[in-house]
């Protein structure tokens, strides 16, 4: 396969090692520290939704998961374009910065970049606002991996869209069985175990589901 942006990764490479030694060491953490990042967000918009109506913490609950589905997806379309990576493929590029991943480690597309556009979809979802903070995150950490030298610009471009696309339809058409399934954990007489992972909700949401039945 060939998107004819072998050079473009040159300039990039090139690039990166004409920065200071300082921003080489912050982009090669970022790069894997990103993820890490994203799991937190996770973890916050899990925690604060349990406050929420069960549709609201559905969505966030969903989040990690649809993120999962989404890095499965690039993982079985990395088997099946088998493209090399540009750090092995590329003839008289800049050494990359991080280490080569091992020969059968594909590169398109990237799995750093799909769990990215699909962190930020998803954590848009949740809380709209969210997308000022996760869209910038998500295009740092795609981009870093051209930066470092283990991808390719169409690797990561593809990525973020596939992440983007699959996380957001996972959502789409999970969230409304998953917030009837969040509601029958907030019961009273759901186990206990069940209704703290769930939260109580909301008061208002309370109201709705329960006190207006009696």
């Amino acid at each position: 396969m060939d998107f004819e942006d072998t050079e473009l990764y040159r300039d990039i490479t090139d690039a990166a090692h004409d920065t200071p030694t300082w921003v080489q060491h912050t982009v090669e953490i970022w790069t894997e520290a990103g993820i890490l990042l994203f799991a937190a967000l996770f973890a916050a918009a899990w925690w604060r939704a349990r406050r929420g109506a069960p549709h609201a913490f559905a969505i966030a609950a969903l989040a990690p998961l649809a993120t999962a589905m989404a890095y499965l997806c690039s993982e079985v379309l990395k088997s099946g374009f088998a493209e090399e990576r540009p750090c092995r493929a590329v003839t008289d590029a800049a050494p990359s910065l991080a280490v080569c991943p091992p020969p059968g480690d594909w590169s398109f597309p990237s799995n750093h970049a799909t769990i990215a556009g699909a962190a930020a979809v998803t954590l848009a979802l949740v809380r709209r606002t969210a997308l000022w903070l996760t869209a910038p995150l998500a295009l740092l950490m795609a981009s870093s991996r051209v930066f470092v030298g283990v991808h390719y610009p169409h690797d990561v471009a593809a990525g973020l869209a596939l992440g983007a696309a699959v996380a957001f339809a996972v959502v789409r058409l999970c969230s409304s069985p998953a917030a009837r399934l969040a509601e029958a954990m907030r019961a009273p007489t759901a186990p206990a175990a069940a209704r703290w992972f769930t939260g109580p909700g909301s008061p208002r949401a309370h109201t709705a589901s329960y006190g207006l039945r009696r």
